[in-house]
């Protein structure tokens, strides 16, 4: 499943409902980093089925940045029950973030 766009209108039901583990990327169109770091989260999104991957663009979504207080992108958080359990800034391997998930 292809990582899901989410806004402040679908938050509350594709991450905060969600039934398994939720990374979240936060980026932007303009960050080289962001876009360095986005084809592995696509790959992941498609290849592990027992978490969910979203995608928070913050400059359509300074609200859902501010409310994770992301000041640098690209940003991961791993959330699970509607509670943050880790987070991380600037690129990861493929590894670090299943490692992340507890995958």
């Amino acid at each position: 499943m292809a990582a899901v766009k989410v806004t402040n209108e679908n938050f509350e039901k594709e991450v905060m409902q969600a039934d398994k583990p939720v990374l979240l990327d936060f980026w932007a169109a303009w960050c080289g980093p962001c876009q360095m770091l986005s084809p592995t989260v696509e790959e992941l999104s498609n290849e592990v089925s027992n978490a969910k991957f979203c995608k928070i663009n913050v400059d359509e979504e300074p609200e859902l940045a501010q409310q994770f207080n992301v000041m640098s992108i690209p940003t991961l958080v791993v959330m699970r029950d509607g509670k943050v359990l880790t987070n991380s800034v600037g690129v990861k391997s493929r590894a670090a973030i299943l490692e992340m998930l507890s995958l």
